[in-house]
């Protein structure tokens, strides 16, 4: 076998390495369209979800003034219960005590 043999089997030696390498790459990395497709996938349920959130915590900030509000009607309420219930008060000089 001469030098040029050698060469030229020890480059196809390579080039098989190279190309299980590859190969070894390309399958653990996936097909390329399809990577590209689920990202996108992925940005789109990350846009979704996003929105959803943003919904959630703006009928969140409705709700609470809602029952800010119930609260601020169920506080006057109970006053006035209070004072319906409550004695008057006497008035000073009539007589009594």
């Amino acid at each position: 076998m001469n030098e040029m043999d050698s060469a030229a089997t020890r480059l196809d030696a390579a080039l098989k390495r190279l190309e299980g390498a590859l190969e070894a790459h390309l399958t653990r990395a996936g097909d390329p369209a399809a990577l590209r497709a689920e990202i996108t996938a992925l940005v789109e349920d990350r846009s979704r979800l996003a929105e959803e959130l943003d919904d959630a915590l703006a009928r969140e900030q409705e709700l609470q003034a809602l029952a800010d509000e119930a609260s601020d009607a169920l506080g006057a309420a109970i006053q006035e219960v209070r004072a319906a219930l409550s004695p008057e008060e006497e008035e000073p000089g009539d007589g009594q005590g």
